[in-house]
C-alpha cells in the first residue's frame, strides 16, 4: 500500500520502510529502464553490466522494502533492509565522488540517504521521558 493510503497509526518504521521502498525501486529501475538518461545526470559508466547489476540491487532492496510485512519481525527486517542499503550507498557516494571516480551529483543521493538513516533511527528509537530516561 503506497504511503499516502496508509490508516492513521501505523508504525513510523512502516511509513520510512514503504517511502524508502519506493525510492530505491524507482531509482534503481530508471538505469534499467533508461540507462541514457540516466547516465546523462549521473554520468557514463565503464562497465555497463556493472552499472546494471548495481541498480538491479538498488532496485531489489526497494522491493523487499515495499513487501515488508507490517509486524515487529517484518519491520525488524525492513529497517535492516534499509539502513544496509543507505550505509553502502552513502559510503560510495562520500568515497567515490572526492576520488572524482563518479559526478558531485552523486552528492544528492548521499543526502537521501543520511535522509533514511535518520528517519529509521527516529522511526525506531525508544521513546524517553521528559527527563531523558527510557519511558517505562
Amino acid at each position: 500500500m503506497p504511503p499516502a493510503e496508509m490508516p492513521a497509526g501505523t508504525p513510523a518504521a512502516l511509513w520510512v520502510a514503504r517511502a524508502q521502498g519506493v525510492f530505491n525501486l524507482v531509482g534503481g529501475g530508471w538505469p534499467l529502464l533508461h540507462l541514457r538518461s540516466f547516465a546523462w545526470v549521473f554520468g557514463p559508466k565503464h562497465d555497463e553490466w556493472l552499472q546494471k547489476a548495481s541498480a538491479g540491487l538498488f532496485a531489489s532492496s526497494g522491493w523487499s522494502l515495499l513487501r515488508a510485512p507490517a509486524t515487529a519481525e517484518g519491520l525488524a527486517q525492513a529497517r535492516r533492509i534499509g539502513v544496509g542499503a543507505a550505509l553502502t550507498y552513502l559510503a560510495v557516494d562520500l568515497c567515490y565522488v572526492p576520488r572524482r571516480r563518479i559526478r558531485p551529483t552523486y552528492l544528492l543521493d548521499a543526502a537521501m540517504e543520511i535522509g533514511w538513516l535518520t528517519a529509521w533511527w527516529r522511526a525506531t528509537r525508544k521513546p524517553t521521558g521528559s527527563h531523558g530516561q527510557a519511558a517505562g
